[in-house]
């Protein structure tokens, strides 16, 4: 048998191997992209996932590590997604004065830019609960602990994170959520040319 022909017989399982890839990776972007703007929508979805994980590990009793680790994970996102994408702190030590945030209400509006928007916020959390629940299939990650103990961990974690975040919120006067749209609501001035022009 010709050793060519088995080279040719491997780059074409290959190349096929390879196209099926693009073409699910394809096929996964649509499927994100049609799911963007429903925002609504997204997060009830991701409710519905994290009680049937949360159901799964309170059936098997077990997977407390990979519970701790995905509460570890989430909460990195969550102190990401309300961070802003430009930190005052780092860019008053790196450039000096430049732009910044508003501090008084003279200033000019700037809209707050997250360090993790939205979107990869919650995409993020999603993935993170699909392999922790493939992960409770694997007796290997079932790792016998007292659960409690590292309940008490992430609790004294979030509080001194969460902490150390609304502190550095009130220093550098930001809000990281806006409710609705911005509005001007001053009353426009009249000129004199404007007051000398015949109305219709």
């Amino acid at each position: 048998m010709d050793s060519s022909s088995g080279d040719s017989g491997r780059g074409g399982g290959t190349s096929l191997l390879s196209a099926w890839s693009a073409a699910a990776s394809r096929r996964y972007q649509h499927l994100l992209d049609k799911a963007t703007p429903h925002v609504l929508r997204r997060w009830a979805g991701l409710a519905v996932l994290a009680l049937v994980y949360a159901a799964r590990v309170w059936i098997v009793q077990g997977f407390y590590i990979v519970s701790y680790a995905l509460g570890i994970y989430v909460l990195n996102l969550f102190i990401a997604f309300l961070s802003p994408q430009v930190d005052p702190e780092i860019q008053d030590l790196v450039a000096g004065p430049g732009p910044s945030l508003p501090t008084r209400s003279s200033d000019e509006f700037r809209p707050f830019v997250r360090r993790l928007p939205e979107f990869k916020f919650w995409h993020s959390i999603a993935k993170a609960f699909c392999i922790a629940f493939v992960l409770t299939f694997f007796s290997a990650f079932d790792v016998p602990v007292f659960w409690p103990i590292l309940l008490f961990y992430w609790l004294v974690l979030f509080t001194v994170t969460m902490k150390r975040q609304i502190l550095h919120m009130i220093k550098y006067k930001y809000v990281p959520f806006t409710f609705g749209k911005q509005r001007y609501n001053g009353k426009k001035t009249v000129s004199t040319d404007d007051a000398t022009l015949p109305s219709d």
